[in-house]
């Protein structure tokens, strides 16, 4: 059993910034891949970012490539999603899920709460 919990949504003004956080607990959980995953209303929940636990190697979504940045402190048992330069289309509730592979939610088996990230100016 892994459980997640995330933090660190708010409500920001566009080109402002937020880091997500995931705290992650469980007695396997640094061998699950990590993804973030985000649903705005009225839309289906699409994939984010996921850093692969075997290797650490990193995947985005067209949408958020080059300005997101996934992280992860394995001390901390903790996943960062950095997000610089929001713009309004990021408003969503973000989660984090552990147990999948890529950037498709439905390989995912454990699921976090949900954090808000709302973008307006």
């Amino acid at each position: 059993q892994v459980q997640l919990v995330e933090s660190g949504g708010d409500l920001v003004q566009p080109g402002g910034s937020l880091r997500l956080s995931c705290v992650v607990s469980g007695r396997t959980w640094p061998g699950y891949t990590i993804g973030w995953f985000r649903q705005a209303s009225g839309k289906e929940r699409e994939g984010v970012s996921c850093i692969i636990s075997s290797d650490g190697s990193t995947y985005y979504a067209d949408s958020v490539k080059d300005r997101f940045t996934i992280s992860r402190d394995s001390a901390k048992n903790t996943v960062y999603l950095q997000m610089p330069n929001l713009e309004p289309e990021d408003t969503a509730v973000y989660y984090c899920a552990a147990g999948g592979s890529s950037l498709d939610p439905d390989a995912y088996d454990y699921w976090g709460q949900g954090t808000q990230v709302t973008i307006s100016s």
